[in-house]
């Protein structure tokens, strides 16, 4: 068995896939213990580091693991936040295909009331810090920890309250003063974040911020037509900004307005266009930090065509289009996601997961 090959399942074990959509729920199973044992490594691994903290003197520089003692690992921040929210998707999700003592192990270690009170504090002292890709997974792990039956869940979600709170006011707060979203496709994105937080603001028990966030998808995104789809992918895009757009909208409005806005948005799908956000793009070098990105883009592409896909009205000609465009770029990106080049692994997975078992918890 190679790198790029999924453990194979026990037959006693084996999820039964027919009761799954196309599948891919049984799918996330048999690539779990993989994607657990690289989650656990990675979050537990303080170097090499990239952190995004402010010097503001001498006495800033300290370990990183002084600023995040929770999320210290997996290269920067958020990569920490949403290896975490693997580890807790895995557990909830197929338990029996991982070491789940040793996952609960690492996530008792790191999701502590102490280690989350300081993360907390951090946010509240830096503001624009991880705005708002890294603030949108930290409500999803939020989410999946409450999701997840027994007392690690409850412990873990218990803890992580304070800082899920700071998310709330601090979104809240830049999203009365964000006169503009962020359309290109690294983190600041603004669908993406806000997609998530849709996601998984009930289940993380912040349901007063979908309010507000709705309120600003339809500001911002109501309206478009004619993506200028012809300009992706960039370069270092992980996330597609059209398709992130019109997946974020998805969620907010009726079946059949969502099935207008998007004949509107993304002309010709039912044709086969536009081919730029329908084939997979190009990594002519997967170990180069940037143009690795190119490998999410892969991946955040499948979820969203499949989601894309099921949002759509029964019988609607794109829905077949965009679950085989789902499945080419699904096809073409998990190969990467247990690499052993830890300038993919130490992300990939995650939105792996997303592609192969859906969105958040909170969600169907």
């Amino acid at each position: 068995m190679n790198a790029y090959e999924p453990d194979e399942p026990n037959a006693a074990n084996e999820p039964d896939e027919m009761n799954e959509p196309d599948g891919t729920r049984g799918e996330l199973g048999r690539y779990a213990a993989r994607f657990a044992a690289l989650a656990t490594a990675n979050v537990t691994r303080a170097y090499p580091n990239a952190p995004a903290h402010l010097l503001r003197g001498p006495e800033d520089l300290v370990e990183p693991r002084r600023h995040h003692p929770a999320f210290y690992g997996s290269y920067d921040w958020h990569s920490a936040v949403h290896m975490h929210w693997l580890l807790v998707r895995l557990l909830r999700r197929c338990p029996d295909r991982i070491r789940a003592d040793e996952v609960t192990a690492v996530l008792d270690g790191h999701l502590t009331a102490g280690a989350l009170a300081a993360e907390a504090d951090y946010l509240r002292a830096h503001p624009s810090f991880e705005r708002p890709y890294g603030w949108a997974w930290l409500l999803a792990l939020t989410a999946e920890c409450r999701s997840l039956p027994g007392p690690a869940g409850e412990r873990w979600a218990e803890a992580l309250e304070p800082a899920a709170d700071a998310v709330c006011a601090l979104l809240s707060e830049w999203l009365e003063r964000a006169t503009y979203p962020v359309r290109h496709g690294v983190h600041t994105n603004s669908a993406f974040a806000l997609g998530l937080v849709l996601d998984s603001a009930a289940a993380a028990g912040v349901k007063g911020i979908v309010e507000p966030v709705t309120e600003a998808v339809l500001d911002w995104f109501a309206d478009d037509r004619d993506a200028p789809v012809h300009w992706e992918p960039s370069g270092q895009d992980f996330l597609s900004p059209a398709l992130t757009e019109a997946e974020t909208v998805c969620r907010v409005l009726p079946e059949e307005e969502f099935a207008r806005w998007l004949e509107r948005f993304l002309p010709g799908v039912e044709w086969g266009a536009p081919v730029t956000v329908l084939t997979p793009p190009i990594v002519s070098d997967p170990a180069d930090p940037q143009i690795g990105h190119l490998l999410g883009l892969i991946l955040s592409r499948a979820a969203a065509l499949r989601r894309l896909a099921a949002a759509l009205p029964h019988g609607d000609p794109r829905a077949d289009v965009l679950r085989t465009a789902a499945r080419d770029h699904l096809a073409a990106g998990l190969p990467a996601t247990v690499s052993g080049d830890f300038t993919g692994d130490h992300w990939l997975a995650t939105f792996a997961a997303l592609a192969l078992d859906g969105p958040p918890a909170g969600e169907p």
